[in-house]
């Protein structure tokens, strides 16, 4: 019987899935990441799981992981030295960029710019010129490229390549000549050519994002491959790796390996997956995400059971041209650190975070300061007998203690300093769901609102009532919600070409023959993976504007839509989304600037969980009885064990909801039931 793997690894813990391939049994575990190198509580997770579950590691054949080593290499500055091979003129282009300086005119004055990706001193300029045509306008000097190679070379510095020619995104001839004679004398350092990583117009975010491919393509191959074998070693050399991408799909290790640009948002990509997966069964196609974990907090907005996916990724202050999951991240975790300025006896929240190590207070693991999650223990919201994972215990007086320094350092009681830290972070994560929707014109009564992540369920019947979005789900295993995506989103790949072209000249016929090129070259990739072409599922898209703007809007659709309605059903989506966005739509002179091909491969579903005896009454679900504070008063509640509940039972706040890995708080004022999916839904009381 064979079995697949689910893995998340977040800033304090690692969280798994193990599901049954036949019949979509699932069992869950968490232990704590390791941030000194992540692997090792991926192979510690492995180990618990089948431990906890009695099941042979050699059944495990896919392991399907969300990883951060690509975001935080380009976050701490840890990448590789890139060399970069560009149009003789164009050398300056990464540190020219857009001209652009984060906040605003005040940031003229504040803001120092990071160091370039690829220094100027590993920059060198290729004698030769492609037109906008595709015609070659000055032929490759092979010469004097082998010399300047030589001399990039002999400098010792160089540890990943990047070669990058104006044009080549429309003819890749000089590039992919100029890759045979670096390999010549790089031998194995990875060489990273824009007409593969990237093949779309705009030379500043062309090259951008190849740097960015090879900066940490060494580290994320390095990762990637000694996971792999250390799976193959621990599971059985046919254990297949596959990593999440940043716009929700699978890519194999290998392409993971290639193209890790294309994995610098894999983390909240998983939790969206696993949302949608859980919300859709249940009827909620229009909801609002929020993964609250134990650095930031993850949110997003989902309409008719799909994220919306930019074009985009933002990691600090570095933008690529690769497709993500849209996604906006706050430092607002169960580990943010709350402190009071000495200047100002202001209460501050977060970004700074206890992390996994040493955690917070409560954790017992060296970590004095005061964190949200120790806020959490003292006003009772987080059982000091509730074991976090599972596994790790909590000390109720440790989080008094570092509490208590913000209550002394304002002067108020140890309550209230506990209740403001609190709030202070419920509103920052509500700062966070307006980003996502407001102001992109959505109105938050009109969705649902979803809560997961280790420590989204405390706080997710707070958020329900800021945003008065109803209902609040707590989708099952929330805590591990993020591996649950990663083992159900599907294997994915795409393929894209610059259009440029006004779509009152395209006809049906030239799109959709141009289209079909695309979706071959997609899928060659998934070929080689060893998914046949007859289980391929092929979408399309395209990115408009009216004639002149200097952005662009994606439209999806698929073969059938397109030849029903044709180039208009393009235009029509685009003035739809525009008028969504902006307030208005023009009509008119719209202009096609790229098209491609997304090839997906299915996988298979995973068992619905199974809710409690049906017979139990609410009483038979309640575990004991204590009490927390809210409001300013202490209320006397019931601690039920989820695993019991049955979608014929309502429980009355106030109350807590346990389960392996999170808590949920159920406010007074408020109910919960169970729908038949196994989500926990929390609504205002009748």
């Amino acid at each position: 019987m064979a079995y697949r793997l689910g893995v998340d690894v977040g800033g304090t813990f690692t969280d798994f899935l193990l599901m049954n391939e036949e019949t979509g049994e699932t069992h869950t575990a968490k232990v704590p990441s390791t941030p000194e190198d992540s692997s090792v509580g991926v192979l510690n997770g492995v180990a618990r799981v089948c431990e906890e579950s009695g099941i042979d590691p050699s059944a495990i054949k896919l392991v399907m992981h969300g990883t951060t080593v690509a975001t935080n290499a380009v976050l701490t500055g840890k990448g590789a030295r890139v060399g970069l091979v560009t149009t003789a003129g164009f050398e300056d282009t990464l540190q020219v960029a857009r001209s652009y300086c984060p906040g605003g005119l005040g940031g003229w004055v504040s803001y120092n710019k990071s160091p370039l990706l690829a220094p100027l001193e590993l920059t060198i300029g290729a004698s030769e010129r492609i037109g906008a045509d595709g015609a070659i306008v000055t032929p490759l000097d092979e010469d004097k490229l082998r010399a300047d190679l030589a001399t990039l070379h002999a400098t010792g510095e160089v540890e990943a390549l990047t070669i990058c020619f104006v044009n080549a995104y429309i003819n890749h001839a000089h590039e992919a000549r100029a890759r045979e004679i670096a390999r010549e004398l790089f031998g194995d350092t990875p060489i990273s050519i824009s007409s593969e990583v990237v093949p779309e117009m705009q030379e500043y975010e062309r090259t951008e994002t190849t740097v960015v491919n090879s900066y940490v393509r060494p580290e994320v191959s390095r990762y990637v491959n000694n996971l792999q074998n250390a799976l193959e070693e621990r599971l059985g050399s046919d254990t297949q790796l596959s990593i999440l991408r940043s716009d929700g799909g699978l890519a194999s290790a290998r392409a993971a390996a290639a193209s890790p640009v294309n994995l610098l948002m894999s983390g909240p990509a998983g939790g969206v997956a696993g949302a949608i997966y859980f919300c859709s069964r249940a009827g909620y196609d229009d909801i609002l995400t929020f993964d609250m974990g134990g650095t930031s907090t993850d949110v997003a907005l989902i309409q008719a059971s799909k994220a919306r996916v930019r074009r985009e990724t933002y990691v600090g202050d570095v933008n690529v041209r690769a497709p993500s999951v849209d996604v906006r991240t706050v430092g607002a975790g169960g580990g943010s650190i709350a402190f009071v300025p000495e200047l100002t006896k202001a209460l501050r929240v977060g970004p700074e975070s206890a992390g996994a190590v040493p955690g917070p207070a409560c954790y017992m693991k060296g970590g004095t300061e005061p964190t949200v999650c120790d806020a959490n223990v003292v006003l009772g919201y987080l059982p000091s007998d509730v074991q976090l994972g599972g596994k790790m215990e909590i000390n109720y007086d440790a989080s008094v203690a570092a509490v208590q320094k913000v209550a002394d350092g304002i002067g108020i009681s140890l309550m209230e300093a506990a209740e403001g830290i609190i709030k202070i972070v419920n509103e920052s994560m509500f700062g966070a769901l307006r980003l996502v929707s407001v102001e992109q014109g959505y109105d938050p009564r009109d969705f649902a609102l979803v809560g997961f992540g280790g420590a989204g369920p405390l706080h997710a019947n707070a958020l329900g009532i800021l945003t008065n979005a109803w209902p609040v789900i707590v989708p099952p295993g929330p805590g591990v919600l993020c591996a649950y995506g990663d083992a159900t989103t599907q294997v994915q790949d795409e393929a894209a070409r610059t259009y440029l072209l006004m779509a009152e000249d395209l006809t049906d016929d030239k799109l959709l023959a141009d289209l079909k090129e695309l979706q071959e070259r997609a899928g060659q990739a998934l070929v080689a993976d060893g998914i046949p072409a007859e289980q391929h599922e092929v979408t399309f898209q395209a990115d408009l504007r009216y004639m002149g703007q200097a952005f662009q809007i994606t439209v999806d659709f698929t073969e059938a839509e397109l030849r029903e309605k044709g180039v208009a059903l393009l235009t029509d989506a685009f003035d739809e989304e525009h008028e969504q966005l902006f307030t208005f739509k023009l009509g008119d002179g719209h202009e096609v600037l790229m098209i491609r091909a997304v090839a997906k491969a299915a996988t298979r579903a995973v068992l619905t969980r199974e809710g409690g005896d049906t017979s139990a009454s609410l009483d038979d679900c309640v575990i004991h009885e204590s009490r927390f504070y809210f409001e300013g008063a202490w209320h006397d509640i019931r601690l039920y064990d989820r695993s019991r509940l049955h979608e014929g039972l309502r429980v009355p706040g106030p109350a807590i909801v346990t389960e392996m890995d999170s808590t949920t708080v159920v406010l007074p004022g408020y109910e919960a039931g169970v729908d038949a999916i196994g989500n926990l839904l929390i609504n205002p009381a009748a």
